[in-house]
């Protein structure tokens, strides 16, 4: 049972890891929609970590079935990965939205710029 808790949230992670690591891109090119899709996603993901103490409910699950404490008992990463997950990740998440605020920001005023119409005297 342990190892399908660990594939499971090992997939689980990696969806919401690849969130992260594609903003960047949908970010630069100015996709807001999926912008907003995969920070709403993560977004999810980090209310339900923080509901549940800082700690994947999944985690909670693996503990069950093992004493083993280690930083990644509960899902196949590196053990480095596993202890710095949430600040590695978290950090990113973070420049990205201010990014993505900053970049649709500037993307707005520039449309309501070129959409008014010009004064004539």
């Amino acid at each position: 049972m342990l190892i399908l808790i660990k594939i499971i949230h090992t997939v689980v992670w990696a969806v919401f890891a690849g969130a992260i690591l594609v903003l960047p891109w949908f970010i630069a090119r100015r996709h807001w929609r999926c912008v907003g899709w995969l920070v709403a996603l993560v977004a999810v993901e980090c209310m339900v970590v923080a509901v549940n103490g800082m700690r994947c409910p999944l985690t909670d699950v693996a503990a069950r079935y093992t004493t083993n404490r280690v930083d990644n008992f509960d899902i196949y990463l590196p053990v480095w990965l596993a202890r710095w997950n949430k600040v590695i990740f978290g950090t990113m998440y973070a420049v990205e939205l201010v990014w993505a605020g900053g970049s649709w920001g500037r993307t707005e005023i520039a449309k309501r710029r070129r959409t008014q119409i010009p004064k004539t005297d």
